[in-house]
């Protein structure tokens, strides 16, 4: 059991640092371009995740909290509270206007069946009265 975990973990460490290095944007990685340090990761595998990890890698939080991806870092959205998004808002607006019309519709045909009910009350009384 000893043995598999001495060669696993060191595998799971260099596998991890790989992808890391992979992810990491190319103006975060440190010293070296980023293609060198895939090469020493997959080449060192013991020692080149360790080197990666302490040396390879800016620690800090870009500004404007990049992605790895260059096609996330130019189409990624601020998000912002939904009482200050505008388009949350328009789109509320427009619900609540869709949601009156309705509630219009509603009490037209509300109004409509009371009507005709009446109507109907009406002349039954009228019948009655005359039969």
């Amino acid at each position: 059991m000893l043995r598999a975990l001495m060669f696993i973990l060191p595998l799971a460490l260099t596998i991890y640092a790989f992808i890391d290095c992979l992810n990491t944007p190319e103006d975060e990685a440190k010293h070296l371009p980023k293609v060198v340090w895939v090469i020493i990761i997959l080449l060192f595998w013991i020692v080149g995740p360790v080197v990666w990890f302490a040396a390879g890698k800016m620690r800090r939080t870009p500004a404007g909290g990049r992605t790895p991806s260059e096609w996330h870092r130019n189409h990624r959205q601020e998000w912002v509270a939904p009482d200050d998004n505008p388009d949350f808002l328009k789109s509320l607006k427009d619900e609540n206007k869709k949601d009156e019309a309705v509630l219009k519709d509603w009490e037209a045909d509300l109004r409509r069946r009371e009507e005709e009910l009446r109507k109907r009350e009406q002349g039954g009384e009228a019948r009655d009265s005359d039969g």
